[in-house]
């Protein structure tokens, strides 16, 4: 498949408005009052010789004579909202970003600190140091720059390629590398693959291997912080495969039905494993999805920081002022293999790829931009890739040293207190590889034995 055809299949005829900013709106943006979560509706009556339908299941619909079925290419696609181009110049002077620099280099670093983790990880699964990994390349942007117009007291919830919004919150590199290598440091104490990230400081969720099941969670989060007031937000993000799931669609329903602060930011990377976005859906792109369940949607260029910034920090005034969710799409394009478990080269051609990395990189962009801002230059850019590159080192061999967890961890953490059947079943462990020790090594666990 050539380049221009798989452009044209991700944007799906999507237009590029660098001057258009607005949410595609089902009510106008006005600050709501509190309102009693619990309080009857009005109840909905069709007034006589009414105009207009005023059914509960359809408000405000005009009565016509005229049958008419609606094609959907009859209605013009959404389109994509950019601010910077891709030799990093503004191109929207009405939202010329006013960050100051240490912002920007922090926004910078975030990205270029993913990237070489993700290298160095990749590469590691391919030793057999790590059992499976999955890169973010070509989707730093989406998830640094939303990350970057969020309040430290928002809640995420993520899925899999979100790392970038961690590194920016200050997820530690001890931190990514003590997941990943499941030992006695890690939060969830070995039970969980590598990349299902978590941490409580940063009111991160777990990551969760089955797909789009963080949706209805981060809903559900979401009615907690209204009920609570105090104008926090939750966030979550998926991909565009995950809008396929079954929880995607609750997920948007309750969300709108129930006025829950949360924002939806979908990275749409043109494939769902081997499924190209084509053979997902027919629609125009999942953000046609937010306006059908009444929810304030926009579409934005995922490659571009600045564009993806913007949206996400207007995104959350609404959710946090107006107390109702909004769905953000991101156009992006997914540069590496699914996972380390993948080889997309099956399916799609080595040329679209390395075209995509020469043409619209979004680390590259954003670099173009500092570096016109004075900002950032070649000298600059080896050093801090130098300094990243021992650090990400050095937390990857301190973490590979470290034990695993205690043995008896796997029995934790369900139950406050341990139940009798939990009980048997350790004992009964216990007694399994004290009767066969040279079957059971526990000599690279905590405690060893006795950490059972």
């Amino acid at each position: 498949m050539s380049t221009i055809r798989h452009t044209t299949r991700l944007l799906r005829g999507s237009r590029l408005r660098p001057s258009s900013f607005r949410f595609t709106q089902t009510r106008p943006l006005t600050t709501t009052p509190k309102v009693d979560l619990e309080a009857p509706t009005a109840p909905i009556r069709q007034p006589p010789n009414a105009n207009s339908v005023h059914f509960p299941g359809a408000l405000n619909s005009q009565f016509t004579s005229t049958m008419s079925f609606h094609a959907p290419n009859a209605t013009p696609s959404l389109p994509t909202y950019r601010i910077m181009d891709t030799n990093g110049e503004i191109i929207d002077t009405s939202h010329t970003p006013t960050m100051d620099a240490e912002g920007m280099l922090k926004m910078y670093t975030a990205m270029v600190k993913t990237s070489i983790m993700d290298m160095i990880m990749y590469d590691s699964q391919r030793q057999g140091r790590i059992s499976f990994y999955m890169v973010s390349s070509g989707e730093e942007g989406v998830a640094v720059g939303s990350a970057a117009a969020l309040n430290p007291e928002d809640v995420i919830f993520s899925q899999y390629r979100e790392q970038g919004a961690l590194m920016y919150r200050g997820f530690r590199l001890d931190e990514f590398m003590n997941q990943m290598f499941g030992n006695r440091l890690d939060y969830g104490k070995g039970r969980n693959m590598p990349i299902h990230y978590m941490s409580e400081r940063l009111n991160v969720h777990s990551i969760s291997s089955p797909l789009a099941t963080q949706i209805p969670h981060a809903v559900g989060a979401a009615y907690g912080l209204k009920r609570e007031g105090e104008g926090r937000v939750v966030v979550c993000y998926f991909g565009e495969g995950a809008a396929s799931e079954g929880d995607f669609h609750a997920g948007l329903n309750i969300a709108a039905t129930r006025s829950c602060p949360v924002v939806f930011i979908c990275r749409n990377n043109g494939y769902a494993i081997s499924t190209p976005s084509l053979e997902q859906y027919k629609g125009d792109g999942i953000a046609s999805r937010g306006i059908g369940y009444g929810i304030e949607t926009i579409r934005v260029d995922g490659n571009d920081i600045w564009a993806v910034h913007e949206v996400t920090k207007r995104a959350r005034e609404i959710a946090s002022k107006e107390q109702r969710p909004v769905l953000i799409e991101a156009m992006t394009y997914r540069i590496s293999h699914h996972s380390t478990s993948d080889d997309s080269f099956a399916y799609r051609p080595r040329e679209e790829v390395e075209s995509w990395k020469r043409r619209d990189d979004p680390i590259t962009r954003f670099r173009k931009y500092l570096e016109n801002k004075g900002l950032w230059d070649s000298s600059k850019e080896e050093d801090l890739r130098k300094t990243v590159k021992k650090e990400v080192m050095n937390a990857f061999m301190a973490a590979e040293k470290e034990r695993k967890p205690r043995v008896r961890e796997m029995f934790g953490d369900t139950f406050k207190e341990e139940t009798p059947v939990l009980k048997k079943q350790r004992e009964e462990l216990k007694r399994v590889v004290a009767e066969y020790p040279n079957e059971y090594d526990l000599d690279a666990f905590e405690d060893g034995k006795d950490g059972l």
